[in-house]
């Protein structure tokens, strides 16, 4: 183990090392239905369930699940936006013994025949409007029931009258799904299943909870093996880095989607454990988050800088009552100084940049939220995690201020890659899980990402690190938002091109960035080409992706080398 220093700097409210509870994830609703039976669980739309009725739903689905012939360790996928069917059936699946595959609602058939497959689900459950295209997949996979749910069936009346008008004219068609053979409807489910317990014995150090399918940014996705410790280790440690927030008190904004892993474990988990209100919305949309911020009162948003940079820019933002935010883990991109700083002020909460990946469950940093912020910093090593700086391509800890390869050890990190043993073996280093990130850690245990190893751009011999270029671009009252990639070049091997989102009703031209840039960059750092653009592809979660416009570069040099 190393010297951790960057105890020095932890809050003095929040303990070195954590107990961490050794029962299965699904343990926290029965512990809730023990304790708080009446409390809401959910707010989705006007509607509300208790913990009562979610624990209950749960176990329907559960022995619905076991009619169905799933048995411990099969995998069952669940393909939803966020809503109380996609709770009942995570905490469901998990009392029937299995293991939930959370897919992204927004794959196409080809995406989602490769999950389904490679994980080997036995059942999966869908949105109505996502029917279609599972059933065209069965083929090429285990599946053999496939569960229909539509956001009708948790809608208050009238809603779920009018909403399937609104669903055909959105989707230009409406779905019918008979119950029989392998299909089966979710609200007769909930009608006719038992809600009795299941017993079933748990490892909770090596059973799987979740098979979560990383952004597949190269190659194809990789199914990351979470166990219910990783899990019930991870969300501990937010309960704790989060000392200020009460028991039973908070209301936490369900914002970010359950089937990427950060939304699953800061609202879906967190929220239980905490007994806590979660109010749901299926997808980001600025007006509507703001109306359920103004409304319901969550005291906790977590979220990515796309959101909060979405809220500050709305027009009518000042209609809006912000004041409930106490606090916001951001994470899943860089979060620029400016946008911090406005949002603080705005909220009256405060909002601090994390750190981590699908295959540490996923948080491993983040600054402290209400004292010793270091701002441009990912923050502190969580209780219980130890992390560490190695040379590039070697296992060498490198002294404070040096650049090298970020390092993580602790109880939230992956068995491994599913029915992948060699790139799981390439991941670790002497028990050590690479992350692939480049960083160094300060004096103080304060940790940095300088940027992905992949991401890194070699112009003429010299590295640079996008994310530093990023920093000085945000900075500009123009820009919105922005991302820079290394395009291939065949003089300096790459270049620096920068993509841009201006902010509404504010322009500027390439010289005056150019110019901007050069007084707050070294030359071999200034990008050399800009592109404005309305909106910058988007993972779910809001992170930018930078290897798709990559992609789409190399495809139009290629193109033009054809012409």
């Amino acid at each position: 183990m190393t010297e951790k220093v960057w105890f020095a700097s932890y809050p003095d409210e929040v303990p070195h090392t954590l107990e961490i509870p050794q029962n299965p994830v699904q343990q926290f609703l029965t512990q809730a239905n023990n304790e708080v039976p009446t409390n809401v669980a959910i707010h989705f739309m006007g509607k509300e369930l208790t913990f009562k009725e979610l624990y209950e739903s749960s176990l329907k689905f559960a022995n619905y699940l076991r009619s169905l012939g799933v048995e411990k360790d099969d995998r069952v996928a669940v393909m939803l936006p966020n809503c109380p069917q996609a709770v009942i059936a995570y905490y469901g699946i998990l009392y029937a013994g299995g293991i939930v595959v959370q897919t992204n609602p927004l794959y196409t058939e080809r995406e989602l025949q490769y999950q389904m497959a490679d994980s080997g689900a036995k059942v999966i459950l869908v949105m109505d409007i996502l029917y279609p295209r599972a059933m065209k997949i069965l083929k090429e996979t285990k599946i053999e029931n496939v569960i229909v749910t539509g956001i009708k069936d948790y809608l208050p009346f009238p809603k779920n009258l009018v909403y399937p008008f609104i669903q055909k004219k959105q989707y230009g068609f409406s779905v019918k799904v008979e119950h029989s053979g392998m299909n089966h409807l979710f609200t007769e489910i909930m009608r006719s299943a038992s809600a009795n317990p299941i017993d079933v014995e748990f490892d909770f150090e090596n059973d799987l909870a979740l098979l979560q399918y990383t952004g597949g940014t190269t190659g194809f996705p990789k199914g990351v093996m979470l166990t219910h410790k990783n899990l019930v280790a991870n969300t501990t440690m937010c309960d704790a880095w989060m000392y200020r927030c009460k028991k039973r008190e908070e209301i936490i904004l369900g914002v970010l989607p359950f089937f990427h892993v950060y939304g699953m474990t800061t609202v879906l988990v967190l929220s239980v454990m905490q007994q806590a209100k979660m109010v749901l919305l299926p997808k980001f949309d600025v007006e509507q988050t703001l109306k359920n911020i103004d409304k319901q009162k969550p005291t906790l948003f977590p979220g990515a800088p796309t959101m909060y940079i979405g809220i500050l820019n709305h027009p009518d933002l000042s209609k809006y009552d912000l004041s409930s935010i106490k606090a916001c883990m951001s994470g899943s991109a860089p979060l620029p100084l400016e946008l911090q700083e406005k949002f603080e002020e705005i909220t009256g909460g405060r909002i601090v940049e994390g750190y981590g990946l699908t295959e540490t469950s996923p948080v491993t940093h983040v600054n402290p939220i209400w004292e010793n912020r270091i701002n441009g910093s990912i923050g502190l090593p969580w209780p219980n995690t130890d992390c560490v700086i190695f040379r590039t391509g070697d296992t060498e800890i490198l002294p404070p201020g040096e650049i090298g390869e970020i390092a993580i050890k602790g109880p939230q990190v992956m068995k491994g890659y599913w029915n992948r043993p060699e790139d799981t073996a390439m991941t670790f280093a002497d028990g050590w899980f690479l992350t692939g990130d480049l960083g160094y850690m300060d004096e103080k245990g304060y940790f940095y990402v300088v940027d992905r190893k992949k991401d890194l751009i070699i112009a003429g011999g010299f590295n640079i690190y996008p994310r530093e270029v990023e920093e000085v671009l945000y900075e500009h009252e123009a820009i919105q938002e922005c991302v820079v990639a290394g395009i291939p070049d065949a003089y300096r091997g790459e270049t620096v091109k920068a993509y841009i989102v201006l902010k509404e009703g504010k322009s500027v031209t390439e010289d005056e960035l150019n110019t901007y840039c050069r007084q707050n960059l070294a030359a071999f750092k200034v990008p050399r080409f800009y592109e404005f653009r309305t909106e910058l592809p988007k993972t779910a979660v809001g992170k930018i992706l930078r290897r798709t416009l990559v992609e789409e570069e190399k495809k139009k040099m290629e193109e033009q080398a054809a012409k």
